[in-house]
C-alpha cells in the first residue's frame, strides 16, 4: 500500500507549500512577503527532489488504475515544476512594485502546479476533471490578483464565465462517455469503444464535448476569444504562467485521452483536430499581425502555437506524440524568456508594453534586446533555434501519415508569423526612442539568469536537439 503513496509524494509536497503559505502568511509582516516566494520555490524544489528520487521506475496504474506513475507523467511533472518555479521568481520583483506580494499568490501557484499534474497522470476521466478544476480554480483567481486593477478584474470575470461553460461542456461530455461505456477509466473506454454493443452516436457526441472543454484549455480556435483578454488584462507574470502552464496541462491530458481511451475513433477526432490546426494556426497568425500591444501579440502567438501543436495529435503516431512533448518543452522556454524581457521593461501599473515602447531598445539595453530577438527568431522557427527543430519533427510526423497538406499550411502560416515577430525586432533595432521615453529599469539578478539560460537553452535545442527528443520519445512509450 505504501508503494501507491510514493508516485503522489511530488504532488503531495506541493499542497502542503501551499497551506503552510496560506497559514504563514498572516503572520507575516509586510516588509518580509517576499519569503513566500522563497518558499514557493522551495517547495517546488523538494518537490522535484522527490520526482527525482523516484528515478526512472515506472509505478504504472495506481489508486485502483485512476492515477498513472509513468514516463509520460514523469516528463509533465518536471516541466510543471520547471514552469511553476520560474514563474514564483519571475513574480517577485513584479508583486512588491504592484502592491500584491502577498502569500496567496504563491499558493495558488502551487495549487495549480499540483492540478497541472493530476491531468497528466490520469488514467480516469473523473480525476482528470478534478485536476482541471483545481489549475482552473487557481487561475482563475491569479488572472484577477490585482483587484485595484479593473482589467486585470475584468480578465479574471471573463476568465472565470467561460472557463465555468468550459467546464460543463467538458462534464457533459464525461458523462456520455460514461453512458456509453460504463466506465470512466481510460482502459475501459478503449476496450468497449471498438465494439459493436457500444452506442457510438452517444461516444461521438461525448468525444465531441470532450474536445470543446480541452479546446478552451488550450486556447484553439474556436474556443480561442477568452485568451487575448484574459492574457492582456492578467498581470504579466500570470500571463507568461497561463501562456505555457494550462496550455501543456491540456495537451497532457489530451493525449493521454485520445491514445489511451479512444484510439478506436481516430478517424473522427483526427478530422475535427484537422480542421482545428488549421483553423487555430491561420486566425491565430493573421490577428497577431494586427497587435500593437507586445502581450496581446503574444497571446494570439501563443493561440497559433497551439495549432502547431495539434498537427501532432492529428498524426495519430510515436512520432507525433513526441514531437508534441518536445515542442511543449521548447515553447516553454521560448515564451518564458519572452515574457521575462516584456516583465522587465514593463513600469508600474502594467504599463510599457507596446510596440512604441520598445523603441531604440537595442541601444538602451542590449542585451534585453538581444535576448527577446533570439526568442522571437524562435517563436518564427528560424533555423538553428529550438523552434525550428520543433515544427520540423510536428511536420514531419504529419508528412510520414500522409498529412501532406497540414503541414504545408503549418510552414505557410510560421512564414506568416515571422513579419509579426521581426515586426518587433525592427522596432527594436531600426527606430530611434521616442521623446521623453524614460530608460528602462535594470533586470533584477534571478530574471537575468532565468533569461540567460532560456536563451542559450532555445540555441542548445536548436543545435543539439537529440537528447531531449529521446526523452520525449522515452516518454511516449508507455501510452498504450
Amino acid at each position: 500500500m505504501l508503494a501507491e503513496y510514493i508516485p503522489i509524494l511530488p504532488l503531495v509536497i506541493l499542497v502542503l507549500g501551499g497551506m503552510a503559505i496560506m497559514l504563514l502568511e498572516p503572520f507575516t509582516a509586510v516588509e518580509k512577503k517576499y519569503r513566500m516566494c522563497h518558499i514557493a520555490v522551495l517547495t517546488t524544489a523538494l518537490a522535484a527532489y522527490s520526482l527525482g528520487r523516484q528515478g526512472t521506475a515506472t509505478y504504472g496504474a495506481v489508486f485502483n488504475g485512476m492515477f498513472m506513475a509513468d514516463g509520460f507523467t514523469f516528463f509533465f511533472q518536471w516541466l510543471f515544476l520547471l514552469i511553476t518555479g520560474t514563474s514564483s521568481l519571475m513574480s517577485l520583483k513584479f508583486n512588491q512594485r504592484e502592491a500584491m506580494n502577498r502569500g496567496e499568490y504563491y499558493a495558488l501557484l502551487l495549487f495549480a502546479c499540483s492540478g497541472m499534474s493530476l491531468m497528466a497522470a490520469s488514467a480516469d476521466l473523473v480525476l482528470t476533471f478534478l485536476g482541471l478544476e483545481i489549475l482552473s480554480v487557481a487561475t482563475y483567481v491569479l488572472a484577477g490578483f490585482k483587484r485595484n486593477d479593473d482589467r486585470s478584474n475584468e480578465a479574471s470575470l471573463k476568465y472565470f464565465l467561460l472557463g465555468s461553460f468550459a467546464s460543463a461542456f467538458l462534464l457533459y461530455g464525461i458523462a456520455l462517455t460514461y453512458g456509453a461505456a460504463g466506465s470512466t477509466k481510460y482502459q475501459v473506454i478503449r476496450a468497449l469503444a471498438g465494439l459493436e454493443g457500444t452506442n457510438q452516436m452517444i461516444l461521438m457526441v461525448g468525444l465531441g464535448l470532450l474536445l470543446v472543454g480541452f479546446g478552451f484549455k488550450v486556447a484553439a480556435v474556436p474556443f480561442h476569444a477568452w485568451a487575448p483578454d484574459v492574457y492582456e488584462g492578467a498581470p504579466t507574470p500570470v500571463t507568461a504562467f497561463m501562456t505555457v502552464g494550462p496550455k501543456a496541462a491540456g495537451f497532457a491530458a489530451l493525449v493521454r485521452i485520445l491514445a489511451e481511451a479512444l484510439p478506436a475513433m481516430q478517424p473522427s477526432w483526427s478530422m475535427l483536430l484537422w480542421v482545428s490546426s488549421i483553423l487555430t494556426m491561420t486566425v491565430g497568425n493573421l490577428v497577431a499581425v494586427l497587435q500593437t500591444n507586445v502581450k496581446r501579440m503574444l497571446a494570439y502567438s501563443s493561440i497559433a502555437h497551439a495549432g502547431y501543436i495539434l498537427v501532432g495529435l492529428v498524426a495519430h503516431n510515436r512520432a507525433g506524440y513526441s514531437a508534441v512533448l518536445f515542442y511543449l518543452v521548447i515553447y516553454t522556454v521560448m515564451n518564458l524568456g519572452a515574457f521575462c524581457i516584456v516583465l522587465s521593461l514593463s513600469r508600474k501599473g502594467d504599463l510599457h508594453v507596446s510596440l512604441e515602447d520598445y523603441s531604440g531598445l537595442a541601444r538602451k539595453a542590449p542585451l534585453a534586446a538581444a535576448a527577446l530577438s533570439i526568442f522571437l527568431v524562435s517563436l518564427a522557427g528560424i533555423p538553428l533555434t529550438g523552434g525550428f527543430m520543433g515544427k520540423f519533427y510536428l511536420f514531419s510526423a504529419a508528412v510520414q501519415q500522409g498529412y501532406i497538406g497540414l503541414a504545408i499550411i503549418g510552414v505557410l502560416n510560421s512564414v506568416l508569423s515571422v513579419f509579426y515577430y521581426f515586426r518587433l525586432m525592427v522596432v527594436m533595432y531600426m527606430k530611434e526612442a521616442y521623446e521623453g521615453q524614460p530608460d528602462p529599469d535594470p533586470i533584477n539578478l534571478p530574471v537575468m539568469a532565468m533569461t540567460l539560460v532560456a536563451a542559450l537553452g532555445v540555441l542548445w535545442l536548436g543545435l543539439f536537439p537529440s537528447p531531449f527528443l529521446n526523452l520525449a520519445a522515452n516518454s511516449t512509450l508507455t501510452l498504450k
